[in-house]
């Protein structure tokens, strides 16, 4: 892995994606290396020659530039993050996450935050002192082997699930994004999250030929189909409205 520090010109970014008025993203990169993953397109802007997965920028002064921008910002939602994940490995000994929240605790922005790992409990002291705030655990599959081949250096599913339980039991908002959809099988998706999420988001894989070869050589093709995306996707919602859980498709 190479981890460079860098300095970033800014922090606090608009965005266009709905529900969402500004994004965070502490570092360049992503130890977490999914080979799916959509922010690969970063490498165009960011001269990285490394595959996706293998390099991280740090973001030094984020909450320097972070609490310099808030001074002059119109109070909205923020996203952290949308092109890495926020509590990726090297935030345990960076904490750029962690102090961009303290920053942005002083402005009570609201917050969105998703990641995939456990590290977010750390910060739950933080949480439970904005006034909004929704923490979201991105689980794709329910299949620990599945996660094996298109996540390989992503926390297992039941780190994931114990995450959420343990951000629930202190009555922090949670969701899950159940998205791109990876293969699965939607009734025990949706039991082994019963309890856990007060929202629900899905997604299918919006960049298949990223990783059909990946498909193809675990003998996965069928769920690349339009079909699959469909059904599975009805059958989730269905099973988690059942229980009164608000669900988003997102396609």
């Amino acid at each position: 892995m190479k981890i460079k520090e860098i300095l970033a010109k800014t922090i606090l970014t608009k965005t266009a994606i709905s529900s969402f008025d500004y994004c965070i993203n502490p570092y360049v990169g992503c130890g977490h290396g999914c080979r799916y993953c959509y922010a690969s397109f970063m490498k165009r802007f960011t001269g990285h020659l490394e595959p996706w997965g293998e390099f991280i920028d740090i973001k030094v002064n984020a909450p320097y530039l972070l609490r310099k921008q808030l001074k002059r910002a119109k109070p909205g939602t923020i996203a952290l993050s949308t092109v890495t994940d926020p509590y990726q490995p090297v935030e345990k000994k960076y904490q750029l996450t962690r102090k961009c929240l303290e920053v942005l605790l002083e402005a009570q922005f609201s917050i969105n935050l998703l990641t995939r790992s456990a590290l977010c409990l750390r910060d739950i002291d933080l949480f439970k002192r904005f006034k909004k705030i929704e923490i979201g655990l991105s689980i794709t599959t329910h299949d620990e082997e599945i996660k094996k081949i298109f996540e390989p250096y992503s926390p297992s599913i039941r780190t994931r699930i114990n995450t959420l339980r343990a951000l629930h039991q202190e009555k922090i908002p949670t969701y899950v994004f159940i998205g791109p959809m990876l293969p699965l099988d939607p009734k025990p998706m949706a039991t082994m999250l019963d309890g856990l999420v007060d929202e629900v988001l899905i997604d299918r894989m919006n960049y298949p030929n990223k990783v059909a070869s990946v498909y193809h050589k675990a003998k996965l093709d069928e769920y690349l189909e339009e079909n699959y995306f469909h059904l599975a996707g009805m059958e989730l919602k269905e099973r988690f409205e059942e229980k009164g859980v608000s669900v988003s498709m997102v396609f």
